[in-house]
């Protein structure tokens, strides 16, 4: 598990080496504690390519306003956030919890143009 990034864990720094995996294979990282993205070579996606033999996993520089919700979130249960006297929007932000199946649509639409245009990372 790697830490949320709260003041009392390190932000941490993994690497991997020589992962097992076919050309083209796409790889998403998760904070197994809130599943908050991870970025793998600074990047939210990594392709397993074969010139590339390590993958450096970090976690990404959260705003103020993100790490509040990440607090937050791991302070208060769901059916509690709107019995907080805070703003409506920060109700609606609570709710929208980190989803790996939401990311995946959103990364795979970005890819599907990416590839489409003829760029390729």
């Amino acid at each position: 598990s790697v830490p949320s990034g709260s003041p009392s864990k390190p932000r941490v720094r993994t690497a991997v080496t020589a992962a097992f995996s076919l050309p083209g294979h796409l790889w998403l990282f998760r904070d197994a504690g809130t599943n908050d993205g991870l970025l793998v070579n600074q990047q939210e996606l990594f392709v397993a390519a074969p010139n590339v033999n390590k993958a450096d996993i970090t976690l990404p520089v959260f705003t103020l306003k993100e790490r509040c919700l990440q607090v937050v979130r791991s302070l208060v249960k769901p059916m509690d956030y709107r019995k907080l006297d805070i703003v409506r929007s920060l109700y609606e932000e609570l709710e929208d919890h980190p989803d790996v199946r939401k990311d995946l649509q959103r990364l795979s639409l970005e890819r599907s143009e990416t590839l489409k245009n003829g760029i390729l990372e």
